[in-house]
């Protein structure tokens, strides 16, 4: 069964910003890429260290701790030592709200 989740309002997330999200057992990343929004889990697969804290560059995600990237669009890891891709939610946007499909 789809359900569709309000994360924020749009403009809560800035040009370039993450925002961090949990719904129930979910840790998800919202990230604001050139004006189209992506949304994947939070914890790296690798060493568990929340993506949030990382760096953001274009559509890619650096994880701050042994610095593993990953594309935000298909959650793949672009080196080591991650190995396992992130999990990713389909975003839609609505009058100025961002939800994503859990």
């Amino acid at each position: 069964m789809v359900e569709w989740v309000k994360v924020c309002k749009k403009d809560e997330i800035g040009q370039g910003e993450m925002y961090s999200f949990d719904h129930d057992d979910k840790m998800v990343l919202i990230a604001n890429c050139n004006g189209k929004f992506y949304a994947t889990d939070r914890i790296c697969t690798h060493a568990e260290a929340d993506l949030s804290t990382g760096f953001l560059n274009e559509t890619n995600v650096t994880c701050p701790l042994h610095l593993s990237i990953f594309n935000l669009q298909d959650g793949k890891p672009q080196n080591l030592p991650a190995e396992k891709p992130l999990k990713t939610f389909n975003v839609k946007i609505e009058q100025n709200e961002i939800y994503i499909e859990v």
